[in-house]
């Protein structure tokens, strides 16, 4: 667990990184500019964490499933390789569908004024500046979104119908929320993250509103990475202490 969660934070760090900075350059600066290469580098590094951290959620989700319905063969299913070469394909995955969905966005023609309503590169705000038709574009976004959205939401959905099943076979309520409560911070920070990406890459570009665009782009670019380490940290009962401490509440309250 704890070797996925290192990968998510850095992921998040990375993620955030990608596009935060330049966007706080803009709001004091009155140069709001970036070059055409540096707008395609960013779309392409964007894109891939963000489509490598969707698959790290699915092995993450196995993990779960393998620790609550597997106890017994934990450390022989998860074996340190099996981890390894997950994130690798997750990895891997991420390096080429974004390569995919950067090529076909920028292989169209823009003929001006190259000015994006948005803060930072992503695909749906420069594909609004295209003058041609980017009806293909939006079945590749369907397709790749279909792929790198709905396939891992699925093993993620079907880890936690075995999870929740073997939970309910738990006879002691104490057992049952501690059951839960170890997947209850990766099933937050999963919806946090998917469900605004599907609302941004799966539907057509005629329906998108560059207000909302923007609106979840910060949500699952800036708040979600913001909020992940404090929902993962809430389990570690050093940091509850320390928090409860803090509001001058006993944890034993709780």
């Amino acid at each position: 667990m704890y070797f996925f969660l290192s990968i998510l934070s850095l992921l998040d760090l990375s993620y955030a990184t990608t596009t935060v900075p330049q966007m706080l350059i803009h709001l004091v600066s009155k140069s709001k500019t970036i070059s055409y290469v540096g707008c395609v580098v960013q779309m392409y590094v964007f894109l891939t964490l963000g489509i490598t951290e969707t698959w790290i959620f699915a092995a993450m989700a196995y993990d779960r499933y393998v620790a609550i319905c597997h106890p017994l063969h934990y450390g022989v299913k998860m074996s340190q390789t099996l981890c390894v070469l997950l994130a690798v394909s997750s990895a891997l995955c991420g390096l080429t569908c974004a390569l995919v969905y950067t090529v076909f966005a920028m292989n169209l023609p823009y003929c001006g004024p190259n000015e994006i309503n948005h803060f930072f590169c992503e695909i749906p705000a420069v594909l609004k500046l295209a003058c041609a038709d980017t009806s293909l574009n939006d079945q590749v976004d369907f397709i790749l979104g279909f792929v790198l959205l709905l396939i891992p939401l699925s093993l993620i959905l079907a880890s936690y119908v075995r999870i929740f099943i073997a939970i309910l076979k738990i006879r002691s309520t104490q057992g049952r929320i501690k059951a839960f409560s170890t997947c209850a911070s990766h099933i937050t920070v999963v919806t946090m993250f998917c469900i605004p990406c599907m609302v941004m890459y799966m539907r057509p570009g005629s329906e998108a509103s560059p207000e909302d665009d923007k609106k979840l782009a910060l949500f699952y670019n800036v708040i979600s990475a913001f909020l992940n380490p404090i929902i993962y940290s809430l389990r570690n009962k050093d940091v509850k202490r320390a928090f409860f401490k803090l509001v001058g509440t006993s944890e034993d309250t709780q």
